[in-house]
């Protein structure tokens, strides 16, 4: 008699047991539905000069200039090495203010970075109006982007960091090519980087009995 008490109590445990543990799972599998998703942004600012390339005929030689980049890091990218990555992005990630020109992309633009042994490097080609082509090429320290960054956007570090302009047209150093009534110019450019990462909001679902 004793023992059939004690095998009836058994199996009374075990199935509570199995019931919370059930229970338990699902709460698990209800939290990891929807991981967090992070916004990249990335601002250089400085001063544009000198004239390494061109005429410069909007006249930004000695102008301060500011190039603001929004990027999901969820993205992939559209072409990669073992020591590159090409990303494409939306229009409106890309803000450029250099004197008196502004303007946010409204066309797709890309963003280039190429892991170096003596530097990591950012590329950032955008359009503007009347055939304005900019391209924006930033020397930041060497191994300030992991090999992560090459499957994903992120920051880089350390942020901020001083940015050295370029002597020459072709040679290493930050710089920005713009083309525009068929005139190229490049520019030499130095100042600051810097980058952050910010958790998007979480927006409510639609309560779709509230449409009449």
């Amino acid at each position: 008699m004793l023992s059939k008490v004690l095998r009836t109590s058994a199996l009374v445990l075990l199935a509570i047991v199995l019931s919370g543990s059930a229970i338990w799972a699902q709460s698990v599998d209800i939290v990891a539905v929807k991981p967090a998703t992070h916004t990249l942004t990335i601002t250089i600012k400085g001063t544009l000069g000198p004239v390494l390339s061109g005429t410069d005929p909007l006249g930004l030689d000695g102008k301060n200039g500011t190039v603001t980049v929004l990027a999901s890091e969820s993205l992939s990218p559209t072409k990669h090495t073992a020591t590159s990555a090409t990303y494409t992005l939306p229009p409106g990630a890309i803000k450029v203010t250099a004197g008196s020109n502004k303007f946010t992309t409204k066309s797709p633009s890309k963003m280039i970075i190429n892991l170096t042994s003596t530097a990591d490097i950012l590329t950032l080609i955008a359009s503007g109006k009347d055939g304005l082509m900019v391209t924006d090429i930033t020397y930041l320290k060497a191994g300030s982007w992991t090999t992560a960054v090459l499957k994903h956007p992120g920051v880089f570090t350390p942020s901020p960091q001083t940015l050295t302009s370029a002597t020459s047209a072709n040679g290493p150093g930050c710089k920005v090519k713009y083309t525009i009534f068929g005139s190229t110019t490049i520019l030499g450019f130095h100042g600051t980087g810097s980058s952050s990462s910010t958790v998007d909001p979480v927006l409510p679902e639609e309560d779709l009995d509230l449409e009449q």
